[in-house]
């Protein structure tokens, strides 16, 4: 489906929901409400608002290592190992 096909007046979305909401989940396009002639809002199907939120969770997770990484916070991973190690050995012994 194009774009421009899913772009349509809140007066349309409001007759037709059902329908709208059903071609919605089979073809997961998003649709584009206008209201006054202006793009106001998106309506999308739940497993696509999902997908986009997991992606911004790992660009977010992705982003704060960088900033890690930039700042110093970082130390070699044979380090980090032997921290574990070293905090589980303390547990037990504790």
């Amino acid at each position: 489906m194009l774009l421009q096909e899913s772009i349509k007046p809140i007066s349309y979305v409001k007759a037709h929901a059902t329908e709208i909401i059903k071609n919605m989940a089979e073809s997961r396009t998003p649709i584009i409400i206008t209201q006054n002639g202006e793009a106001t809002a998106v309506l999308q199907d739940i497993a696509s608002y999902e997908e986009i939120q997991e992606s911004l969770a790992m660009l977010k997770i992705l982003a704060m290592g960088q900033k890690d990484v930039e700042e110093g916070r970082v130390k070699p991973a044979e380090q980090a190992f032997a921290d574990i190690r070293e905090k589980i050995r303390l547990r037990r012994q504790g």
